[in-house]
Order: C-alpha cells, then structure tokens, then sequence
C-alpha cells in the first residue's frame, strides 16, 4: 500500500468527532493492508513507530520540511518502514550525517502531505483521535473477531499491532497465544475521578473501598527466587527496592503477579510526600544506604497470577481474597466492602485523618482490564486534582525572572488526542522546582516568541484547585479556578492525564 493511502485515512479521522466513523475509516483501511502491513499500518495510525523512539528532534525536522516535497505519490509502507529501520540501526562515528542523508531522501520522495504525516509521526505528534479504543474497535470491525476478544489480547500483548497481525493472519484462534506472563509487565488498569464518596456509590452501588495511597504504583512478578519489579510505565526499578524483593521471595507461591504501592511511611505510619518516595528511584548508587534512610513499604491491592492461575477475569473481590490470603496482613491495602454512604464517608474520614489523600471506590464484580481507564475503579480525593500536561511556559518576572514560570496546562481530549487547555498558573512552585521546569521544559521547547516556550506534550503536573468554571478564553468553554501547583508526576506519561470529559464532570456538579 502507498502511504498516501494511510494518511488519507488520518486525515479523515483526524477530521471528524464521531467514534462511529472513526472507526469506519480505520476499518476500511485496515482490510486493505497486506499481512506485512498490518502491524506498520496499526502503528502509524496509533501515532507510534515500531522502531520505537529513533532519536530525529524537532530541530532536524524543521530543516527537513525544507526538502522540496514530491509532487505525486510513490512512497511505499514498506518501503518507509526499512527506512526508519535503517534510521534505527544507525550508530558510532558519522551517524549524525548518516541519518540526514536516509531522512533528506525519505522526504524527498514524500508528499508534502506525507511529510507533514511523517514529521509529526517521528516526534510522537500524530494527534488524530485514534486512540487503542479505538483502534481495538477497527481491527475487530475489519476482521470480523469479537471486539472483547481483540481487547483482551491486546491488554496482555501490550500492543494493539502485534495482535492484529496475529488475527489478520489466523482469526480469532490466534488470539490464543496471548496470556500473562510472569515476568512480562502489563499495563496497569487505571482509574476514573469521583465528585465525592455519594457520587462513587451511585455509579457502583456496592463498592470496595480502599486507602489511596500518595505513592508509587508497581507491578511485582516472581518465578521462583526471581523477581522484577515495574513502575507504572513498565520501567524495571528491581534493583532500586531490594525490601520489596526480599518480600515477594519470602511469599509461599511460586509464582506470582502483585499489583500495588510503594510508599515512605513516618515512625508513627502516616506517610511521607510523593517526593520523598520517589527519591528512592532517582538513582542506582548506595542503595543499601538510602533503604536504610528511606524504607519502603508495599501494599497490594490485586492479584492478577498466582500458581499458574490467571486472576484478571476473576471479579476483584475473589482476586482479593487471593490476595489476602498469600500476603501478610500488613501488605494488604486496609479496605471495606460497602454500600452505605455513612459507612463511606467513615473510611475517608479516617484515610485522611491517617495523611491519606484519599480512598478508590471499586466494583467488586469487575475484571483486571489492564490499561483501561474505566468507571469500574473510581478515585475519591476531597481536594480538587487534576493530573494535567504542560503545553507552554511563560518567562516569570521579578524574583522568577530568568526561569520558565507561568504554565499553561492541558487536558487530555480521548475524542482527538490533542489537549484542550484550561488556563495557567505560576502558584504553588519552590525556587528548586522552578529551576528544575525550566530545565526540562527547555528540552522539551519546540517553538517559541518573545514570552512563552512551547514543548512536547510529555510532562505531568498534578494541580490542585477550587473548582472549575466557564470561561470564553479557553477552547474547552472551561477553566480552573485557583490552580496551583502540587507536585510534577514523573511516573505518569500524557496518556495518563485526566481527561476534558472528567473536567465537565466536575463542572456540572
């Protein structure tokens, strides 16, 4: 297939609002991929490469777009797909030059639609709406397999290409081979915001309550003695929490897959900041010393293997049970079933009144969906936060002069992928955190003018505020009112930020 083919169909899905034709644009051009296409053409209209990231900054692509764009058409998936595999492979002495030369002759032969597809593709820029939803809905709809069954798949694959070159080439049996694996993280399953505990218990009825920790989220996988550890984003911090190890190996099962935190608790128990914790995996030197400075503590709150058994189709109260029944009772999440709201408002009274930020509310009858942001588990913070991303940064003035201070701050819009911004703020930042955003937001510059930096969509603040209102000079109509800064979260990616629809949520209560 020629890549124009593809970023006509971009083009229409980037176009419209409607799921329903987004999906039908997707499908159409799926079913007229070849089996060597398929996972190319899955990556390209996810917005990712299946190189990875392959090293081209804004800085060469600006001075590509000057390349004289071809007039007609001729540039093949394949054919772009070696390239960036050559682009990919290139290392040592002249790679600089080398990677020009096979980038100067890619966008030659491109179109200046298709240079303007592969720009933004190659810097992770490809913001179109077709979001992993989405494009499970196109690959089930294209080879007619149950959307469940493709969801499932790629929930455990980890990726929505390699699954759908396994049904494009054997049908639903393909979908066979892909299960957990003990020691291969998979996403983690996320959560939705609640107004308060009232709210929660509306959508859930009867619900699992539990401590929402202010600390780092993993994954621990253990076959026999070995035993990995990932973060939220899959990174493998195994080597950075040896008491998190030495726990998992002490455990009965030989095999296993543990959900949960990791947090800094105070003599009496309450609990350190979030910065604090996650000083323990900022750097690999003199671990012994920082464990005994900082110790963790883990609390499990799933249980997705355990034996040879895979849990995630389980309801969450007999993973739970699980759970409780293999870890000691100190690393187990503290939780009440319930569906009484006095009951309710107990628990977070005394989760606060513990340094808690909050409590989750979840459904006691629903799957793991490893990945997905449902309403099945739902997070009840009686401050008002919104994870958001910065889009641009102003020059501060007065004592801020210098620095990188006023940020402009976006949610994240799952009917696009761009994000709507909803005003800025300078409030709440330490002179230490000042100077350390203007560092990395510097990195992450692609344009600017006499005020104000514009980066890459990638960093994660977590911003405090009073409550929302309606406002004209904002494209989503909404804006925060008295955001402040809480804190940077380094271990959530711009896929993770909260998105436009539960900023509406909040505006209409």
């Amino acid at each position: 297939m020629l890549l124009d083919e593809l970023v006509r169909a971009s083009q229409a899905v980037a176009a419209t609002r409607s799921r329903s034709a987004k999906i039908e644009q997707l499908a159409s051009l799926l079913a007229r991929l070849t089996p060597e296409e398929i996972g190319i053409g899955v990556n390209y209209l996810s917005g990712s490469l299946r190189q990875g990231r392959i090293g081209v900054g804004y800085r060469v692509l600006q001075e590509l777009r000057s390349v004289p764009a071809a007039t007609q058409p001729s540039l093949e998936l394949l054919a772009v797909d070696a390239t960036l595999d050559g682009l990919a492979a290139v290392k040592g002495g002249g790679a600089v030059a080398a990677r020009r030369e096979l980038l100067v002759a890619l966008f030659a032969a491109a179109t200046d639609a298709e240079q303007d597809f592969l720009a933004r593709l190659l810097v992770g820029e490809l913001r179109q709406g077709a979001l992993e939803g989405v494009m499970i809905d196109a690959i089930a709809r294209a080879s007619r397999v149950d959307s469940a069954e493709i969801r499932r798949a790629a929930m455990l694959a980890g990726d929505a290409a390699t699954v759908a070159r396994a049904v494009f080439a054997e049908g639903a049996a393909g979908l066979t081979r892909f299960r957990l694996s003990v020691l291969d993280p998979v996403q983690p399953m996320l959560a939705q915001s609640a107004v308060d505990v009232d709210d929660a218990l509306a959508q859930l009825g009867r619900a699992q309550l539990e401590l929402k920790l202010d600390g780092a989220r993993v994954q621990i996988h253990k076959q026999g003695d070995d035993v990995r550890v990932y973060t939220r984003t899959l990174n493998d911090v195994t080597v950075a929490v040896p008491e998190i190890v030495e726990l998992a190996r002490s455990l009965p099962a030989r095999a296993l897959i543990l959900d949960g935190e990791v947090i800094a608790l105070r003599p009496d128990g309450s609990p350190l900041p979030f910065q604090v914790t996650m000083r323990r995996f900022g750097r690999r030197l003199d671990v012994e010393g920082l464990r005994a400075e900082l110790p963790l503590t883990m609390m499990a709150f799933d249980a997705l293997h355990a034996d040879g058994q895979d849990l995630i189709d389980l309801p969450a109260e007999e993973r739970f049970a699980t759970l409780s029944a293999l870890l000691p009772p100190a690393n187990v999440i503290p939780s009440v079933v319930t569906e009484d709201a006095g009951e309710a408002a107990r628990f977070l009274d005394a989760a606060r009144a513990r340094g808690h930020e909050g409590i989750m509310a979840k459904d006691p009858r629903s799957r793991y969906e490893a990945g997905r942001r449902g309403g099945s588990w739902l997070k009840v913070k009686p401050a008002h936060t919104l994870d958001l991303v910065v889009l641009a940064a102003e020059w501060g003035s007065g004592r801020r002069r210098g620095w990188l201070s006023n940020l402009h701050l976006g949610a994240r819009d799952p009917a696009t992928g761009a994000f709507v911004m909803l005003g800025k703020t300078f409030k709440g930042m330490t002179d230490e955190m000042l100077k350390w955003q203007t560092t990395k937001l510097l990195e992450l510059e692609v344009a600017r003018d006499a005020y104000t930096v514009h980066v890459r969509p990638e960093l994660v603040v977590e911003i405090a505020f009073n409550d929302v209102q309606q406002s004209p000079h904002y494209p989503g109509g909404l804006a925060l009112r008295f955001a402040r800064v809480k804190r940077y979260r380094p271990d959530k990616s711009a896929a993770d930020a909260d998105t436009i629809d539960t900023v509406r949520r909040l505006a209409a209560t």
